[in-house]
């Protein structure tokens, strides 16, 4: 059977996976085994997620009415309820139904109804807390369906020290990801020598550890020193696979959507108040404008590289009239070349315009000449696939170690 939840935590704490971690080690108690815990991340541009849109999904042997009491009981004790924006859901169901509605629920935006009449056909059994929008991500998890599966080992903190500072050593986690990448990644960032595996919120989460297999993602964690945990988990995902991503084009772009997009550079990187760089990206006469905001760090220098005319595909959610940037793939570059009125042949002086359409003319000596000087430049950029830094990926956009 294929048990669901979402919608368990809150900004001041609890975590979904959490939950889902505890919940395992219990069934597995109770003679319940659970053969596989998987962590979904949905649409990042869902307005009502707390941090990374996470619900989880538990394929379990057993009784379903046994485990969905279960699970229910634990949502209960455990959900931070006070929380207006945390309204748990919990699924349970048999067979997994068709993964149309966990696609939605990835790349779309859905309904609690939508839901509800998903489970109604599947002859589900569910529960929907306070307003009951978390069913929405607990659908999603039962039907998932991931083609391109990775895997987090995340490790949780015991509870008597919710709050307190992490302990994680800083060199360690640079040692694992030595030792494991490119079977693992972002667990941290050499380019900005930080660490990028531990939150900085309230949460249970201790550090997590995402990769290619079960194994890698055990080997980095077993180089890992930290404080004592309270459970560990492996969780199967969809992390790092650009599952959010759909095809687009430019000037048919719909708010809180991911694209891919292929277009032409046309206009120079413009950087503006807290050092966000922009640019314009064009599909004949219609144009929209492409951000790297200041968290991607060197990434910006990408655009800032870019010169009107070059071609480049584009992966990033449309929002407020942009398309924040994930990846840029340069296709192909255009010849990047400053224009200036020609030197006089006659007398070695710089001539001027002699107005619109009627070429140069040297002030000096009176002759005329038709073409600008034109210089062309190195460029410091060639084509290929840039990325922003793991300090800054999404859960869901693929690195680039794991190929384009």
């Amino acid at each position: 059977m294929l048990l669901g939840i979402d919608d368990t935590d809150s900004p001041s704490g609890m975590c979904t996976t959490y939950l889902g971690a505890l919940l395992a080690r219990k069934l597995n108690k109770m003679h319940l085994p659970v053969l596989e815990a998987r962590l979904l991340r949905l649409n990042p541009n869902v307005i009502y997620k707390t941090r990374g849109n996470a619900a989880i999904c538990l394929e379990v042997n057993g009784d379903i009415d046994r485990v969905f009491e279960t699970a229910c009981e634990m949502v209960t004790g455990l959900a931070h309820f006070s929380h207006e924006n945390t309204n748990p859901g919990v699924v349970a169901m048999e067979n997994r139904p068709r993964p149309d509605f966990y696609w939605k629920a990835v790349r779309d935006f859905c309904t609690t109804e939508e839901a509800i009449v998903v489970l109604e056909t599947a002859g589900a059994h569910y529960k929907g807390f306070k307003n009951g929008r978390g069913l929405i991500g607990a659908t999603a998890a039962v039907c998932s369906q991931v083609p391109d599966m990775t895997f987090e080992y995340l490790t949780y903190r015991n509870s008597n020290v919710f709050g307190t500072p992490r302990f994680v050593d800083r060199k360690s986690l640079f040692e694992a990801e030595a030792s494991t990448y490119p079977h693992t990644w972002d667990t941290v960032d050499y380019e900005n020598n930080c660490v990028v595996c531990v939150p900085h919120t309230p949460d249970p989460v201790l550090f997590g550890i995402r990769g290619e297999s079960p194994s890698y993602v055990t080997l980095a964690r077993m180089q890992v020193d930290s404080e004592p945990t309270g459970a560990e988990q492996i969780f199967a995902t969809n992390q790092g696979t650009d599952a959010h991503l759909v095809d687009g084009k430019i000037g048919a772009l719909a708010e809180g959507f991911s694209y891919r997009i292929t277009g032409m550079v046309c206009t120079h990187a413009q950087t503006g108040i807290g050092g966000h760089v922009s640019i314009g990206l064009g599909d004949g006469d219609t144009v929209t404008r492409c951000m790297a905001y200041e968290p991607t760090k060197g990434f910006r220098n990408v655009l800032r590289a870019l010169w009107p005319g070059d071609r480049v595909l584009v992966t990033g959610s449309y929002k407020g009239g942009s398309i924040n940037l994930e990846k840029v793939c340069v296709i192909t570059l255009s010849q990047a070349g400053t224009t200036r009125p020609p030197v006089c042949p006659s007398c070695g002086a710089r001539m001027t315009s002699a107005g619109t359409l009627k070429g140069y003319k040297c002030r000096k000596c009176g002759a005329h000449e038709t073409e600008p000087q034109v210089t062309f430049h190195d460029r410091t950029i060639t084509p290929g696939w840039y990325e922003v830094p793991p300090v800054a990926r999404r859960h869901l956009a693929k690195p680039l170690c794991r190929g384009p």
